[in-house]
């Protein structure tokens, strides 16, 4: 019984002893637990006021609030982190530190190759956002698609195509492939085809189709001129192409315009007697007669259409 007795009196002097060794770091510490409390919430606040600062500078360079506020956000956590690193030495929890930068370098190693799709599309969004070729608005061509920029968000890209339907694709894709801005110069050149008869004043439909064009989109004031070229005898026609620029900035407008000329030249070759002709074939046909018709009928007719 006295050895009961003994065995428990000596467990609660060992404890007594560690909590009061417990207590004697902490009076020791307090000026250390002080500075690192001051420094956490100093980081805090400052925290705040650089996400604030960074969201009103970014969004002048970033026209998506939500990368920006991705951008700002980040940028706050890191300012955060610096001020846990240094309350942490604070304390003289070096140990510690040490373990959370190889947790948290190990945590991001995983984390970052079971997301790396997301991340890929995240960064690849905030680089774009930065990007001055590529704007909210825009015209582009890329990867088959073609369409208005609607929106470039964190993760994915939007475009609104010319049937009104949305192709929504990642941003990745934007980014690693080749895309064409209709939207970076604010004149297109705009081509037409057409053909016109043997028998026509080739000189003359030059000449017509030159100023009819010019009659609509003057090339002199931006110091360039119409150009014509014939580039084929064709079946039934000699073809030619016609060239100019006009104020463009998608392929809705570019037809729009191609239309009205199209229409034009023909109400000139119209008025001037221009043909442009269509194509003509010729069908054969072979009919089987007996002997005793053959000198009445002809074996062979010909039909042209």
């Amino acid at each position: 019984m006295n050895q009961e007795v003994q065995e428990v009196k000596e467990s609660f002097q060992s404890l007594t002893d560690k909590l009061e060794g417990w207590s004697d770091s902490l009076i020791r510490n307090l000026p250390n637990i002080g500075v690192a409390l001051v420094v956490l919430i100093i980081s805090y606040f400052i925290s705040r006021s650089v996400y604030k600062l960074t969201f009103k500078i970014s969004k002048r360079q970033i026209k998506q609030v939500s990368i920006a506020q991705l951008v700002s956000r980040a940028v706050s956590i890191i300012i955060v982190l610096m001020g846990l690193f240094l309350a942490l030495g604070a304390l003289n929890l070096g140990r510690a530190l040490t373990g959370l930068l190889t947790g948290a370098g190990i945590s991001g190693l995983a984390i970052g190759l079971a997301l790396q799709g997301t991340l890929s599309n995240t960064i690849s969004g905030i680089v774009l956002s930065f990007r001055k070729n590529v704007r909210i608005g825009d015209w582009i061509e890329t990867n088959g698609y073609a369409g208005e920029i609607i929106d470039i968000n964190v993760n994915y890209f939007v475009l609104k195509e010319a049937d009104n339907n949305m192709t929504v694709l990642p941003n990745k894709v934007i980014l690693e492939n080749p895309f064409k801005n209709y939207s970076l110069t604010r004149k297109m050149r705009i081509t037409v085809d057409c053909g016109v008869s043997y028998d026509s004043d080739l000189e003359k439909v030059e000449q017509v189709v030159k100023e009819t064009v010019a009659k609509f989109y003057n090339q002199k004031e931006i110091g360039k001129e119409v150009e014509f070229y014939y580039k084929e005898f064709g079946e039934s026609s000699i073809n030619f192409i016609v060239r100019f620029w006009a104020d463009a900035e998608n392929s809705l407008q570019s037809l729009k315009i191609k239309s009205k000329i199209i229409i034009e030249i023909k109400k000139a070759f119209d008025k001037e007697g221009f043909n442009i002709p269509f194509p003509i074939r010729t069908l054969q046909f072979e009919k089987k007669l007996s002997a005793r018709h053959k000198q009445d009928v002809p074996n062979k007719s010909s039909v042209r259409t």
